[in-house]
């Protein structure tokens, strides 16, 4: 009975669809005649706390407040993983996504910018500079074969670049009145959290009481967005193994040949073969085992892996259930026409091909970096197109630049739906229909095998 949903599960693009699907259906929600239900559900009060100290907030602050910050700490893991061992790792081999993330941050600012500068929507200039990871690399895999392996890993790179931004925008200039005392704290606990990482500290627990309970609660009593705790707190993460492969490999090898080995009394034969308890040295050999286990990885690494699918198949969707139901008042074309609207749909649809697509084919004219092998420009402007797809991240901004007006976030939403569904058509049509086949193989690409795994 499950076959079908793991199947699912270890798809490319099934974190995509079923944002798009929580999506929907959060929208006809909000339309419908369950529409005043449908927000009032989101809004309904939750408290936690300890003795007389307690934190009430509604449903969808939690969520926004609290539950994206694990998204964040997620976001920051592949910020690490990327500049120490990924496709940040060099300037070389960096710059050419790294411009292209900045081209596709500014100029689309720019964009909502000229249509909206001095009026009542100017503070949603960072809305349209945020690309949704999870639709445009599910959009890419649905294309198949017409796609090189090595786009991916450029878009991958490009969006990473984009989160880094989308981080510093929320703190620098999305930030409300701060309390002094609170972040003080919050840089103690980061102090902390640090600390632990140079005395050599592994355990997850001790990060995670650090992050939560120190880190996470001031920075969400001090008025900067708890969002920037998890990408700080993601930075402090061990990235470290404790042992080589080899020395896992030796020390390993005993154990494992110690589990192998064929019991000699008629009890063990039996337990063995009745599925129960282990001996005491088959027990502790696995435990040795498992402890090896981990001192082979990073801590940073396992995490990452650990958190990932509860990102993108939990905290992500039930995010677009609880932001994308925009209750659409008035005429759809008049909201489409709004200033914001139009600044955000300019943005992403236009904004992001020009800034992308121009900033790369120059960096590549002047010579300050080259194409992924088997990348053409035609590629380049198709992943330029399809990095208009802001969903997520851009919902995310919109709630922030629009806090005390719902009109306002009303008419956003519907631009940034209009804009990511624009670019997801056009991306698609771009790379599906005009661009050549991929021929080469994923080793001739020159492209690593943990992309093979991650993006195949």
């Amino acid at each position: 009975m499950l076959l079908p949903f793991r199947s699912f599960a270890h798809k490319s693009s099934s974190a995509g669809v079923l944002l798009l699907l929580c999506a929907v259906v959060a929208i006809f929600l909000a339309n419908s005649q369950w529409a005043s239900l449908y927000h009032k559900f989101w809004h309904l009060p939750l408290s936690i706390g300890i003795g007389d100290f307690s934190l009430s907030y509604s449903l969808h602050h939690w969520i926004n407040d609290g539950l994206m910050a694990l998204f964040f700490f997620v976001v920051g893991l592949e910020i690490k993983r990327e500049v120490l061992a990924g496709e940040l790792k060099s300037i070389r081999q960096s710059l050419l996504p790294i411009v292209a993330a900045f081209g596709g941050m500014v100029v689309p600012a720019a964009f909502y910018l000229f249509l909206n500068f001095g009026e009542q929507g100017s503070a949603g200039w960072g809305i349209p500079m945020a690309t949704d990871i999870a639709f445009t690399l599910g959009v890419l895999t649905l294309i198949g074969s017409r796609v090189p392996i090595s786009l991916k890993v450029f878009l991958t790179a490009l969006a990473i670049v984009d989160d880094i931004g989308a981080v510093l925008v929320i703190a620098l200039f999305y930030t409300s009145d701060i309390a002094v005392v609170e972040i003080l704290i919050a840089f103690c606990f980061l102090a902390a959290l640090f600390t632990a990482n140079l005395l050599g500290v592994r355990s997850t627990l001790v990060y995670a009481i650090l992050g939560i309970g120190g880190l996470w609660l001031a920075f969400l009593l001090s008025g900067i967005h708890p969002s920037i705790a998890g990408v700080l707190a993601a930075f402090t993460i061990p990235a470290r193994k404790k042992i080589a492969i080899e020395q896992f490999c030796s020390k390993t090898g005993p154990l494992i040949s110690r589990l192998s080995k064929q019991p000699t009394l008629q009890s063990e034969v039996d337990n063995l073969q009745e599925g129960e308890f282990l001996d005491a040295e088959r027990l502790t050999s696995l435990l040795k085992l498992r402890q090896a286990c981990e001192e082979a990885t990073a801590p940073a690494q396992r995490l990452e892996k650990v958190l990932h699918p509860w990102v993108v198949f939990g905290i992500m969707p039930l995010f677009a259930l609880a932001n994308a139901g925009v209750t659409i008042e008035g005429e759809i074309i008049s909201v489409l026409l709004h200033p914001v609207a139009l600044g955000i749909i300019f943005g992403l649809f236009l904004g992001k091909q020009v800034g992308i697509f121009t900033f790369s084919y120059l960096t590549v004219k002047l010579g300050f970096a080259e194409l992924p092998r088997g990348v053409t420009f035609r590629h380049i402007y198709g992943a330029s197109s399809l990095a208009g797809i802001g969903f997520t991240m851009s919902l995310f901004i919109a709630g922030l630049a629009f806090p005390t007006s719902p009109q306002l976030l009303m008419v956003a939403k519907v631009g940034i739906m209009g804009a990511s569904i624009l670019s997801g058509i056009v991306g698609y049509v771009i790379l599906r229909y005009f661009t050549d086949p991929v021929t080469n193989s994923n080793s001739e690409l020159g492209v690593r095998p943990v992309y093979q795994e991650a993006l195949s």
